[in-house]
Protein backbone atom coordinates (compact mmCIF):
# COMPACT_ATOMS: atom_id res chain seq x y z
CA UNK A 1 0.00 0.00 0.00
CA UNK A 2 3.38 2.14 -1.00
CA UNK A 3 1.55 5.65 -1.84
CA UNK A 4 0.72 8.57 -0.13
CA UNK A 5 -3.06 8.86 -2.06
CA UNK A 6 -4.54 5.95 -0.25
CA UNK A 7 -3.15 7.09 3.14
CA UNK A 8 -5.55 7.96 5.87
CA UNK A 9 -4.98 11.85 7.58
CA UNK A 10 -2.32 11.43 10.39
CA UNK A 11 -4.54 12.04 13.25
CA UNK A 12 -6.45 8.56 11.82
CA UNK A 13 -2.89 7.29 11.75
CA UNK A 14 -2.42 8.16 15.58
CA UNK A 15 -5.51 6.96 16.34
CA UNK A 16 -4.86 3.48 15.08
CA UNK A 17 -1.61 3.42 16.65
CA UNK A 18 -3.37 4.12 20.40
CA UNK A 19 -6.12 1.67 19.68
CA UNK A 20 -3.05 -1.01 18.70
CA UNK A 21 -1.29 0.18 21.75
CA UNK A 22 -4.86 -0.46 23.81
CA UNK A 23 -5.80 -3.95 22.08
CA UNK A 24 -2.06 -5.47 22.63
CA UNK A 25 -2.06 -4.60 26.40
CA UNK A 26 -5.43 -6.24 26.96
CA UNK A 27 -3.82 -9.12 25.65
CA UNK A 28 -0.74 -8.60 27.89
CA UNK A 29 1.48 -7.25 25.63
CA UNK A 30 2.73 -3.60 26.56
CA UNK A 31 4.42 -1.94 23.92
CA UNK A 32 5.26 1.85 24.23
CA UNK A 33 3.19 4.97 21.90
CA UNK A 34 6.56 5.25 19.62
CA UNK A 35 6.78 1.33 19.01
CA UNK A 36 2.65 1.20 17.96
CA UNK A 37 3.30 4.19 15.80
CA UNK A 38 6.26 2.02 13.85
CA UNK A 39 4.12 -0.96 13.57
CA UNK A 40 1.41 1.40 11.96
CA UNK A 41 3.78 2.59 9.86
CA UNK A 42 5.01 -1.28 8.24
CA UNK A 43 1.35 -1.87 8.06
CA UNK A 44 1.36 0.81 5.32
CA UNK A 45 4.70 -0.60 3.57
CA UNK A 46 6.82 2.18 5.06
CA UNK A 47 10.36 2.32 6.30
CA UNK A 48 9.09 4.17 9.76
CA UNK A 49 6.56 6.04 11.44
CA UNK A 50 8.37 9.55 10.35
CA UNK A 51 8.27 8.12 6.28
CA UNK A 52 4.49 7.51 7.06
CA UNK A 53 4.24 10.64 8.31
CA UNK A 54 5.94 12.75 5.70
CA UNK A 55 4.04 10.98 3.22
CA UNK A 56 0.44 11.38 4.91
CA UNK A 57 1.25 14.85 5.84
CA UNK A 58 2.06 15.99 2.29
CA UNK A 59 -0.81 16.26 0.79
CA UNK A 60 -4.16 18.22 0.42
CA UNK A 61 -6.59 17.31 3.25
CA UNK A 62 -9.75 15.82 2.28
CA UNK A 63 -13.04 18.47 1.42
CA UNK A 64 -14.51 17.46 4.59
CA UNK A 65 -13.67 15.29 7.69
CA UNK A 66 -15.68 12.76 9.66
CA UNK A 67 -18.43 14.20 11.95
CA UNK A 68 -18.91 17.68 9.54
CA UNK A 69 -22.30 18.13 9.40
CA UNK A 70 -23.58 18.68 5.72
CA UNK A 71 -26.20 19.34 3.76
CA UNK A 72 -26.57 19.44 -0.07
CA UNK A 73 -28.97 17.70 -2.91
CA UNK A 74 -28.61 13.36 -3.54
CA UNK A 75 -30.57 12.57 -6.86
CA UNK A 76 -32.45 15.81 -6.54
CA UNK A 77 -33.66 15.65 -3.20
CA UNK A 78 -32.48 18.10 -0.28
CA UNK A 79 -30.51 16.19 2.95
CA UNK A 80 -29.23 16.97 5.98
CA UNK A 81 -26.69 14.23 7.79
CA UNK A 82 -23.28 13.54 9.05
CA UNK A 83 -20.43 12.25 7.32
CA UNK A 84 -19.10 8.75 8.71
CA UNK A 85 -16.33 7.95 6.20
CA UNK A 86 -13.48 9.43 4.21
CA UNK A 87 -11.28 8.10 2.09
CA UNK A 88 -8.99 9.86 -0.25
CA UNK A 89 -8.57 8.04 -3.67
CA UNK A 90 -6.37 10.04 -5.86
CA UNK A 91 -6.02 13.72 -5.83
CA UNK A 92 -9.75 15.54 -6.38
CA UNK A 93 -11.42 12.76 -5.98
CA UNK A 94 -12.61 11.78 -1.87
CA UNK A 95 -15.43 8.58 -1.11
CA UNK A 96 -17.90 9.86 1.20
CA UNK A 97 -20.45 7.50 3.30
CA UNK A 98 -23.20 9.93 4.75
CA UNK A 99 -25.93 9.38 7.51
CA UNK A 100 -28.85 11.27 6.57
CA UNK A 101 -30.91 12.90 9.22
CA UNK A 102 -34.13 12.09 7.50
CA UNK A 103 -34.36 9.41 4.38
CA UNK A 104 -35.00 10.98 1.14
CA UNK A 105 -37.04 8.98 -1.44
CA UNK A 106 -34.80 8.45 -4.80
CA UNK A 107 -37.46 7.57 -6.70
CA UNK A 108 -39.46 9.82 -8.83
CA UNK A 109 -42.05 7.43 -9.93
CA UNK A 110 -45.68 8.26 -8.38
CA UNK A 111 -46.35 4.98 -7.51
CA UNK A 112 -43.56 3.44 -5.64
CA UNK A 113 -41.04 4.84 -3.16
CA UNK A 114 -37.57 3.95 -2.09
CA UNK A 115 -36.24 5.54 0.48
CA UNK A 116 -32.25 5.78 1.83
CA UNK A 117 -30.87 6.26 4.98
CA UNK A 118 -27.11 6.58 3.70
CA UNK A 119 -25.27 7.97 0.83
CA UNK A 120 -21.84 5.97 -0.24
CA UNK A 121 -20.11 8.44 -3.13
CA UNK A 122 -17.18 9.76 -4.85
CA UNK A 123 -17.03 13.57 -4.26
CA UNK A 124 -14.42 15.89 -6.66
CA UNK A 125 -12.95 19.10 -4.45
CA UNK A 126 -15.93 21.23 -5.14
CA UNK A 127 -17.88 18.49 -3.27
CA UNK A 128 -20.05 17.57 -6.22
CA UNK A 129 -20.18 13.73 -8.22
CA UNK A 130 -18.84 13.35 -11.20
CA UNK A 131 -21.95 10.75 -12.06
CA UNK A 132 -24.42 12.85 -13.09
CA UNK A 133 -28.55 11.99 -13.10
CA UNK A 134 -29.85 11.93 -16.88
CA UNK A 135 -30.75 15.41 -16.78
CA UNK A 136 -26.94 16.42 -16.43
CA UNK A 137 -27.13 17.21 -12.76
CA UNK A 138 -24.88 15.66 -10.56
CA UNK A 139 -26.15 13.24 -8.25
CA UNK A 140 -24.64 14.49 -4.79
CA UNK A 141 -23.94 17.92 -4.41
CA UNK A 142 -22.53 18.31 -1.09
CA UNK A 143 -21.87 21.82 1.25
CA UNK A 144 -21.01 22.16 5.03
CA UNK A 145 -24.17 22.69 6.71
CA UNK A 146 -23.85 25.86 9.00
Amino acid sequence: MNGSTNLPPIEDLKQQAKRLRAGLSEDGDFISHSESLELIAKQYGMRDWNTLHAAAGNRKPPPISVGARVKGQYLGQAFVGEVLGVQSLSPGRTRVTIELDDPVDVVTFDSFSAFRRRINATIGDDGKSAEKTSNGVPQLVLETAR
